[in-house]
């Protein structure tokens, strides 16, 4: 398979798996710190059909942050949008993205979509079924290619990682071992510490000290997961609204 094919048909396995959500679900918090499962959808909606012009102005207009430019047009698509409307649009933007989403790598927007799956499902108990193929596509990316968003190929360096599951396995021989599940390791090495549980081996304390260096090992609650979790995100949006609407 291409790398577009298995773009698409990642796309493709994961509305279906998104369309059993309540709509409950899109409005708890997600792994993504001050967003929720919704405004994660509306962040993968943006990657796939933003014009790279409105982008570029919300980035200028944010003194050159990328992150503050990204968190303005995802939370003002989300805030307009029900989870309905946000997946039909996905689906139809997985046949035909528009805007930057025909400019970035297939790789990278796997990766992306991947991780933010993950991101939606691991808070509400469920676990991902991405298939094999995907999962190769992203953890070969993550160790293979730096990315400034995702400091995955860092995190990696020196480590065996081994993804028992799907055959995988990456790193020196020598290295201290981290073993499990591929969607796991993969999440973990996008700085997201909830996975770390799922894995084994001598390399997972090397990755919590990695973490914890790049301040993303943290508690459950600091990370929006623990008790009042919903409320303080439902106070964050009514902030960042009030912040945008000012704009």
């Amino acid at each position: 398979m291409s790398s577009h094919d298995v773009l698409r048909a990642n796309d493709i396995r994961f509305l279906a798996q998104a369309e059993k959500l309540l709509d409950s679900d899109w409005y708890r918090p997600s792994l993504c710190a001050g967003w929720s499962n919704l405004d994660v959808l509306a962040h993968l909606v943006v990657g796939c059909s933003v014009p790279a012009s409105v982008l570029i102005g919300q980035v200028l207009r944010h003194r050159g942050s990328f992150d503050r430019a990204n968190d303005a047009v995802t939370h003002r698509l989300a805030r307009s949008s029900t989870p309905s409307e946000l997946l039909k649009r996905y689906e139809l933007l997985v046949s035909k993205p528009e805007g930057i989403g025909k400019l970035f790598p297939s790789a990278l927007l796997t990766g992306d979509h991947v991780l933010h799956e993950i991101d939606i499902l691991l808070p509400l108990g469920q676990e991902p079924a991405i298939e094999r193929a995907a999962l190769i596509a992203v953890l070969n990316t993550e160790v293979n290619h730096p990315n400034p968003f995702v400091p995955a190929h860092r995190t990696a360096k020196g480590l065996r990682l081994v993804a028992s599951d799907i055959n995988w396995s990456t790193g020196p021989a020598s290295g201290p071992v981290v073993e499990g599940p591929g969607w796991a390791i993969a999440s973990v090495l996008a700085n997201r510490p909830h996975a770390l549980d799922r894995l084994e081996g001598p390399g997972v304390h090397v990755l919590t000290r990695r973490l914890r260096a790049n301040g993303h090992v943290r508690s459950a609650d600091e990370l929006g997961l623990g008790p009042g979790a919903e409320s303080r995100t439902r106070s964050r949006r009514a902030v960042q609204e009030s912040a945008h609407d000012r704009e």
